[in-house]
């Protein structure tokens, strides 16, 4: 008897822990548990360079630009009130949406240089010169003005 007696007290303390860590007990809470914040992203390191976005006219919206970072790595800054994301002309970048105050992941930039530009808001266009100082290459495309980026 004695031991009967152990055997359901030990099953009804297992019971008692699954059912309180969330394993299948009933809550009375209609409310979902709210998402985490999603942890901002991390300060550039240094040997990352920083292109601000600031929406004003054209090429005025980063910061620099021509960027001379050609086959360095870059983060791109919104330092706007609205979303920006930024693109690379080619495709070869994106971004994504990057909220006001915040900082994209770090991208490689193309030895070669390149044209940008805000996919939200298509006047928004940059540059990248290549390494060593080359001027970026020629804008084709529908967000360039004549050829080039300015």
């Amino acid at each position: 008897m004695r031991r009967l007696i152990l055997r359901a007290a030990a099953s009804a303390v297992v019971l008692s822990s699954v059912y309180a860590c969330g394993g299948g007990g009933y809550s009375s809470s209609s409310t979902p548990a709210a998402p985490s914040p999603s942890a901002a992203p991390p300060p550039p390191a240094a040997n990352e360079t920083t292109i601000t976005i600031m929406r004003r006219n054209g090429t005025q919206s980063f910061s620099p630009n021509p960027a001379s970072v050609g086959g360095q790595t870059v983060v791109f800054r919104n330092a706007d009130s609205i979303v920006h994301r930024v693109i690379l002309t080619d495709g070869t970048i994106d971004t994504g949406d990057i909220a006001p105050g915040a900082t994209s992941r770090p991208f490689q930039m193309p030895n070669g240089g390149a044209n940008y530009h805000c996919s939200l808001h298509p006047d928004m266009v940059g540059a990248v010169n290549g390494a060593g100082g080359t001027p970026p290459p020629p804008c084709e495309g529908a967000y360039c003005d004549g050829g080039a980026y300015y």
